[in-house]
C-alpha cells in the first residue's frame, strides 16, 4: 500500500494578514529581549503570505486546534501559529510551542 498524499488548498496569493491580539503581544515580547528571533518572526510572516502551505519553517498542519490552522518553526522551543482562511490568515501567536 502506498501513501496518499493530502491534497493541499490553492495557495494562491491576495489573503488579508489579520494580527490577533496575542500575536502582537508576542512580537513586542521579542522585539525588546531578542531582535534576531523578531527578524525570524517577520521572514516566516512574509513566507506564509506568499504560500500558507509550504515554505520555510517546516510547515506542519495541527490537528487539535481546528481545521486550517498551521505552524511554523520559530526557533527549537518556539512556534508562529496561523489560521489560513478563504480570503484571510490570522496570525495567533508567535511564542511558545502550541
Amino acid at each position: 500500500m502506498s501513501k496518499r498524499r493530502e491534497k493541499l488548498p490553492d495557495d494562491s496569493g491576495g489573503r488579508l494578514s489579520v494580527f490577533q491580539p496575542e500575536f502582537r503581544e508576542d512580537l513586542r515580547f521579542w522585539v525588546e529581549k531578542d531582535r534576531k528571533t523578531a527578524l525570524r518572526i517577520f521572514q516566516l510572516i512574509e513566507a506564509v503570505m506568499r504560500g500558507p502551505f509550504k515554505g520555510i519553517g517546516k510547515t506542519k498542519p495541527l490537528k487539535y486546534p481546528g481545521p486550517g490552522v498551521w505552524s511554523r518553526r520559530i526557533t527549537q522551543e518556539h512556534r508562529l501559529v496561523y489560521l489560513v482562511r478563504d480570503a484571510r490568515i490570522d496570525f495567533i501567536q508567535a511564542r511558545y510551542h502550541y
